[in-house]
């Protein structure tokens, strides 16, 4: 093999799209644009969702729902998490100190998954119903 014998295989490259160029070429005349309208003229943008002055769809659709905008500054915690802290007074603090939740969260809430087995005392941390009980029967306490 020497290097001036190399070449891409077949069809591999393709020509630039030359539109403009004449009858022959296959786009010329309009150019692939069709035939009068915004679309085919020079410059014709609209914005995206734009349908030429008629309601836009996402105006004409109800909207649904509600979408919390602080869901994400309340932190979700296992009971087995707790468990695995180490101390025996748990608030906030402690639980972003070892890194169970992240530093950015305003709130954090214990549920029921897993199990715990000794008495703490939880303070400031919202509870689940499950997870009181739970805890409450270990001989811990919540205080809210």
């Amino acid at each position: 093999m020497e290097l001036n014998t190399i070449a891409p295989a077949d069809g591999a490259k393709k020509d630039k799209r030359r539109v403009g160029r004449g009858i022959g070429s296959g786009l010329g005349k309009t150019a692939g644009r069709g035939h009068k309208g915004q679309k085919s003229r020079a410059g014709g943008f609209h914005k995206i969702g734009f349908e030429g002055g008629q309601m836009p769809m996402h105006r004409r659709l109800p909207k649904r729902g509600f979408v919390s905008l602080t869901k994400d500054d309340t932190a979700r915690v296992r009971l087995s998490e707790l468990a695995a802290v180490g101390a025996d007074e748990i608030d906030l603090l402690v639980l972003k100190q070892a890194g169970v939740v992240s530093g950015s969260v305003r709130a954090a809430r214990v549920y029921l998954s897993g199990e715990i087995g000794k008495a703490i005392k939880l303070s400031g941390v919202a509870v689940t119903k499950g997870a009181r009980a739970a805890i409450e029967a270990a001989g811990g306490t919540v205080a809210e």
